[in-house]
This record gives structure tokens, sequence and C-alpha cells, in this order.
């Protein structure tokens, strides 16, 4: 059964989603009337970017949805069960997960420390599968449930790993879950990654490559309104997909997409992994 385009009442479980692309589509689904679980370490203000699970959570309230904060490390399994059981209990149940957090890296392979190929290994791999593995028992049980992953399409070109292998086999373990899981729980779990035609302007990524690349950017809207459109499709029939963000609007009939540019008539910067 389909869920007739609006996620109202449904609840959701996004991880990094105290900022950036994670909160806005937390937003998006707040503003049919969902419930919401953020699952993000950040408790305390950064001291270079905004946002809180608490702040993050007041936003969503008054948007429309229901907010429940969760302090939780997604490395953690323990923690992960912890927060997804928190969310059951709250909610009554869990309709979609939503695997945003992600930890990032550009450099090659001799400046990259071990740490930091543990940090996004244990992030960005391990987070999906552990985060995935817990909520599936309950998704199971759902009308029209939902994972979406914020990964990119698999490409074994080098271009892609050349000058970042570990970032790129990081997120790739993110993707080869979506590949893995869609056909696993084929007919009873929807699973879809979903990935920016364009760079996204986020405070992180300001901070990481600078002004200039940021205002060739797109807001993370453009991801949120992409991610609603995908959670609202019926789980039993779309599964196993790497959706790019202006295409699932497109076929949404959104035919105007310069709304969603950070500096509008800026030439765009085009994101990694898509030819």
């Amino acid at each position: 059964m389909t869920s007739a385009g609006t996620l109202k009442g449904k609840t959701l479980f996004i991880t990094g989603a105290s900022r950036g692309i994670g909160k806005a589509i937390a937003l998006r689904a707040a503003r049919d009337g969902a419930n919401v679980a953020i699952a993000a370490k950040t408790t305390e203000p950064h001291p270079k970017l905004d946002g809180t699970i608490h702040t993050a959570a007041a936003e969503i309230e008054a948007a429309g949805g229901k907010a429940l904060a969760i302090q939780c490390d997604i490395r953690d399994e323990a923690q992960v069960a912890a927060a997804i059981g928190q969310t059951v209990e709250a909610f009554g149940g869990l309709d979609v997960l939503v695997n945003n957090a992600s930890a990032i890296s550009l450099t090659g392979t001799l400046e990259t420390p071990p740490k930091r190929w543990d940090l996004m290994m244990g992030v960005n791999g391990r987070g999906t599968f552990v985060c995935s593995q817990a909520a599936i028992p309950h998704l199971l049980k759902a009308e029209n449930p939902h994972i979406l992953t914020l990964s990119p399409p698999l490409n074994l070109n080098p271009r892609w790993f050349k000058h970042h292998t570990a970032y790129t086999i990081a997120k790739y373990a993110m993707s080869l879950c979506t590949l893995g899981m869609a056909a696993e729980f084929k007919g009873r779990v929807a699973v879809n990654s979903l990935w920016p035609r364009t760079i996204i302007g986020t405070a992180a990524i300001a901070m990481l490559k600078g002004a200039a690349e940021f205002d060739n950017c797109r807001k993370p809207e453009i991801l949120a309104d992409a991610a609603h459109a995908i959670l609202t499709r019926d789980a039993r029939t779309c599964t196993g997909n790497f959706f790019i963000d202006d295409e699932v609007l497109r076929e949404a009939g959104v035919t105007d997409l310069d709304v969603y540019a950070v500096t509008p008539g800026a030439e765009l910067a085009p994101d990694i992994f898509l030819d």
C-alpha cells in the first residue's frame, strides 16, 4: 500500500540529523506531521558548525512534527539498538530509516592516517550496516517501510578512487549495503540510495572547501524534497535504486531547480562519483 504522498504520522529515524542534509530531510518530513528521531552525537554547539540534536528537535517541532533527540554514536551497536528501541517505544513503531551520517576526508593514501580510515569505515560502512540491522525487524512490521542511504551509485572507474581511495571505499560500503539489502528484503522493505548531482552547500562543506566552492552549490532542500518523493513511493516496488536528486524531482514534476541554488545564476559545481 502506498503512503499517498505524505509522511504524516510516519516515524523516521535519521542519523546525523542535527544539521545539514539530515536536518533538511527531517524538516521536510516534519511539515507533513511526521515523527522524527534525530540520532547524532552533537549535544553541545560546535565552535564552527551550528546545530545540536536539541536545536534540530526544536525546529522539527516548530515545523509541525514530533521530535525525539537521541545522542548516539552509530559506530556503537549497543547505542544504536537502544536508540531504535527508544524511538519505537516513543512513537509505537518505525517506518523509515535514513542513513545520512557520514565522515569525509578527500585525501590520498599517504595523507590518510589509519585513524581517519577507521572513522570513515566506522561511520559510513559499519554505521549504515548496524543501523539497518537494528531497524529492519521493526520496519518489517510497517505499512510502507523504507531505508534510504545517502551514498553514490557504484562505479568502479579508477577516477573515483585515485584521489581519495579511503573515502571512496567508505562511501561505496554504504552503497553496497543498499545493493545487498535491497535484494535480501525485496518486496518487504524498500532499500535505496540517494546522491546529489551537485555539491550541496552545508556548513561542513563550506568549512572543508571554502566559500568560493560553497557559492556554486545547491541547498540541502533539494535532497530533502527528493528524499520525500522516494519515501512516499510504494516500498514493494521502489527498491534497489541509486537515485540522483534532480532526476527524482523531474520525475515528480518539478521543473524549476533554480530555487535550490545557493547563489542563483552561479555555475554549479558537480559532485563526485557522477560521470
